[in-house]
């Protein structure tokens, strides 16, 4: 397909030259090119085709990037990237070297604030605004756009609850399309619901209670009333409610009608729109799925077992717990602080939760870890899914830092499975040992093993320690499924003086085992796919620098860096943890 108008756009100024008409051309131009890219190089669809429209109207009537817009989360963001001069680029989306799938503020002027996590964008927006006004610029403008699902954390809310009596130039875009990366849930959306069906005209005093003009429901992809709408809001002063309603998927039809697989879909026929079969066997089995299912058969055979996630159900695979109990399976939207506390609540009551959260998400409820859960000794499981390099995502999704935020914390176990059948017997040895909470992390993706890993349960002895492979000199020592890529170095090149020792239990580390390490071997390597700096590494070289003054520690891992968007592949080479690297260090 030629893009014509799309071709000409080099910054949003070029959208002022052109008439109503040209600009919806341009709309079904901008999501062909979405789809015709995100086709190929995968990434973040359904929600940047719902957004298409109000991209454009949004570039055509406010002054950007004088003007200030944040795009909350940043999946939706496609259609901003290609208005304002990253058209060319845009092929290397999520790439190595190539722009990121998410608004940054290093990569373009037009992106006021660097997103990836949800529910950001009103403090964020407000804080501009507020600068604005202390610096005498009442002509600025300032606009943040959040999903129904991001509004309803607990950080959105007070943002809008600050900004009602700010008296600041500020405009806050609802887009309602009922979806997250799964539908959304909770009250609110049964409020916003009923604004859409007009079933009562008063339900909007809930946002003018909050000291906020509103306006909507509107059509998000009428381009001409939308138009027509922002013209007259960037006319008021104050803060500014629009409530639009948009499709997510709005353009190609399997994405409209399967919106949470069309979230990111990887790669499917950009004409046809249908996925392209993924050519995997049986085996290995996804993470995710290890713990979704061996979750539900724990849980027929315990019935004090419950689950949450936060907005995850399906990217968790918390969802076969849901399906299979669903009264005992819980979605809280996206409030992490709330899933953490409200385990704990339930763990005083005799329950076991187990909470399914992404290790960057987990971040968000770093208090709550801490004064809800810890300091009570609640038995809480903590499974901490995407630990570890996650890939295209890029900075913002890393889950490279929770060994160092959770290792300084007293009482709490700390465990990394090597493979999936380790990964399906800590969680067994979990819901058996409930005097302490725990943390399992296992990374995203497929496991190791080419076989099933159903198999009879095993309970693990708490600080496990695995000798994989005798040496006399060197000694390797590694946590979680990196230590697969040791394995995989060692069938390569044959050295008799390293050894390689697997620690299952970050902490409780096991003390006596690492006497044994240290007086057998000169020279200890450690391996992470994680922060170096207060995680294994830390606490292996702290044990030796305190015991034996004999004993060289060198820490392969994540050092001080946040890693930019790649493949895993490039990503484990840029740390160093990928098994070249690792065959180079056994060969010198």
């Amino acid at each position: 397909m030629s893009y014509t108008i799309l071709n000409q756009i080099q910054n949003p100024k070029d959208l002022k030259k052109l008439t109503i008409g040209e600009l919806e051309e341009l709309a079904r131009e901008l999501r062909r090119f979405i789809i015709e890219v995100v086709a190929t190089k995968e990434g973040h669809l359904g929600a940047s085709l719902g957004m298409v429209e109000l991209s454009i109207a949004l570039h055509y009537v406010f002054d950007t990037p004088s003007d200030q817009l944040v795009w909350d989360v940043g999946h939706q963001a496609y259609g901003h990237k290609l208005l304002t001069g990253r058209f060319k680029d845009f092929y290397s989306n999520r790439q190595k070297g190539g722009i990121s799938g998410f608004p940054k503020r290093d990569e373009s002027v037009y992106d006021a604030f660097g997103v990836g996590h949800s529910s950001t964008s009103i403090s964020a927006i407000l804080g501009m605004a507020i600068a604005s006004k202390l610096q005498g610029n009442t002509k600025k403008q300032h606009i943040a756009v959040i999903g129904d699902a991001s509004i309803a954390a607990g950080m959105a809310f007070e943002g809008l609850n600050h900004a009602g009596v700010s008296d600041t130039n500020m405009l806050v875009i609802l887009n309602d399309n009922a979806i997250g990366i799964d539908p959304s849930v909770g009250a609110l959306k049964d409020y916003l619901a009923s604004v859409k069906q007009g079933k009562n005209p008063r339900v909007n005093n809930m946002i003018k209670s909050l000291h906020f003009k509103y306006d909507g429901p509107l059509d998000g992809h009428n381009l001409q009333d939308l138009i027509k709408k922002l013209e007259q809001l960037k006319k008021r002063k104050g803060p500014k409610f629009l409530h639009l309603i948009t499709t997510k998927g709005k353009g190609l039809k399997q994405a409209e009608e399967n919106q949470v697989k069309y979230h990111a879909p990887g790669k499917f026929n950009s004409q046809t729109g249908e996925l392209l079969k993924e050519k995997t066997e049986q085996f290995p089995a996804k993470y995710q799925d290890v713990f979704g299912h061996t979750l539900v058969e724990l849980a027929k055979a315990n019935p004090n077992i419950v689950g949450i996630t936060p907005a995850m159900p399906t990217g968790s695979s918390m969802g076969f717990l849901m399906d299979a109990f669903p009264e005992r399976a819980f979605d809280v939207g996206i409030a992490e602080q709330h899933a953490v506390t409200l385990a704990a609540g339930m763990a005083t009551q005799g329950l076991l939760p187990f909470c399914a959260i992404y290790s960057t998400f987990l971040q968000r409820a770093y208090d709550q870890i801490i004064h809800d859960v810890a300091l009570q000794k609640l038995p809480v499981v903590f499974c901490i899914d995407r630990a570890g390099l996650v890939g295209e995502d890029g900075a913002t999704h890393q889950g490279v830092f929770d060994l160092a935020y959770l290792s300084c914390i007293p009482n709490l176990i700390i465990a990394a499975p090597l493979n999936e059948v380790e990964l399906r017997n800590l969680l067994y040895t979990a819901q058996l040992e409930t005097e302490l909470p725990w943390a399992i992390r296992y990374p995203r993706g497929r496991g190791v093993l080419r076989e099933d890993w159903r198999q009879s349960f095993s309970k693990i002895s708490i600080g496990n320690v695995r000798e994989l492979q005798k040496g006399n000199k060197f000694v390797i020592l590694s946590t979680g499924t990196i230590g697969n890529h040791v394995i995989s170095a060692f069938n390569q090149v044959q050295n008799s003086a390293w050894g390689h020792c697997h620690f299952t239990f970050v902490k409780p580390l096991n003390e006596v085992e690492l006497h044994r390490i240290c007086q057998q071997y000169e020279r200890i390597v450690t391996i992470e796919d994680a922060s170096v700096s207060g995680g294994f590494g830390s606490l292996i070289s702290q044990f030796v620098s305190k015991n034996y003054s004999c004993v060289s520690v060198e820490s392969l891992g994540v050092h001080d860096q946040f890693v930019e968007h790649a493949t895993v592949q490039q990503q484990y080479e840029e740390c160093g943890i990928d098994i070249e690297s690792i065959i180079r260090i056994i060969k010198e």
